[in-house]
């Protein structure tokens, strides 16, 4: 069964919607290395529409300038891409395909399908919301930034039942940030 991960930049209060004014000046070799291990994790990265349509409106453009990003553009492009939306999509960026159904299952699929070894989600905070309230996500890897937005949507809103994780691992870089792998797990046993 193919690993889900879950992979976001998110504030200290627990926002991660990214706002380039607080997320790049924390952006440094460190979390470059961070982000690409989660890349490396999967050979499907699996998207809400908006967060497929940000990614398609820059990475490709980064790969045909041949920068200094334009390996892990080249990467990306060649990753299967799934994209969540009950709208008809028409790509552009290759190896991009809708998600076929209902997304619990499909994922529940995806998950179950011998040819995939990891299944990452880079941002895409609805999918996200709706795929750990089921338990498909197996790992949510975040990067804190010590910074507080004040404003946006939430990972963690109001609602029943708590979620529970264990750490799986975490790391302070210089910058401040703190990478956190964590995975769901029930409540602890009271004694």
């Amino acid at each position: 069964m193919a690993q889900l991960i879950s992979t976001l930049f998110i504030t200290a209060d627990n926002i991660p919607e990214i706002d380039f004014a607080w997320h790049m000046p924390y952006f440094d070799e460190h979390m470059s290395r961070a982000v690409d291990e989660d890349y490396r994790t999967s050979d499907v990265l699996l998207f809400g529409r908006h967060t497929y349509d940000s990614f398609a409106g820059a990475w490709p453009e980064r790969e045909a300038a041949g920068g200094e990003d334009a390996a892990f553009a080249k990467r990306l492009g060649d990753t299967r891409k799934v994209v969540v939306s009950h709208q008809p999509l028409e790509f552009s960026w290759r190896n991009s395909e809708q998600l076929a159904g209902e997304l619990v299952p499909a994922v529940g699929a995806l998950k179950a399908d011998p040819n995939v070894r990891g299944i990452l989600i880079p941002g895409s905070i609805s999918v996200v919301h709706q795929l750990l309230a089921v338990g498909l996500i197996d790992e949510l890897r975040l990067l804190v930034h010590p910074v507080a937005a004040r404003k946006g949507r939430r990972l963690f809103d109001e609602g029943e039942p708590p979620y529970h994780f264990a750490v799986i691992r975490a790391e302070v870089f210089p910058s401040g940030v703190i990478r956190v792998i964590y995975s769901p797990t029930p409540p602890p046993v009271v004694r």
